[in-house]
């Protein structure tokens, strides 16, 4: 018997040469349970990194929102101390007139 050699032979036998994946189809066709629990080993640790990721750049965003919120918040109290003070002195002032008037 001769084997024919097809192009999609031919193919695949290049391609396993240039990437060599961790288990062949072979050992996936014998015992299809432990290569799907590669395939979901390796899926839930991309999704493992893909989110530290996600989470170290919303740490990186909320990080300067924060800066920005204290400054804001260190003008503010500044304001309220001048307004305060502002205050205090026409009270006292208003005080004064009362007594005054008297």
């Amino acid at each position: 018997m001769v084997k024919k050699i097809t192009t999609a032979t031919t193919i695949t036998k290049e391609t396993s040469n240039i990437v060599k994946m961790p288990i062949s189809f072979e050992q996936f066709s014998k015992d299809p349970v432990k290569g799907l629990l590669f395939i979901v080993l390796i899926a839930i640790g991309y999704l493992y990194v893909d989110g530290k990721m996600n989470y170290q750049s919303q740490i990186e965003k909320h990080e300067a929102k924060i800066v920005l919120l204290e400054n804001k918040t260190e003008l503010l109290y500044t304001a309220l101390k001048r307004s305060d003070s502002a205050l205090a002195v026409t009270v006292t002032k208003l005080e004064i007139l009362t007594q005054m008037s008297k």
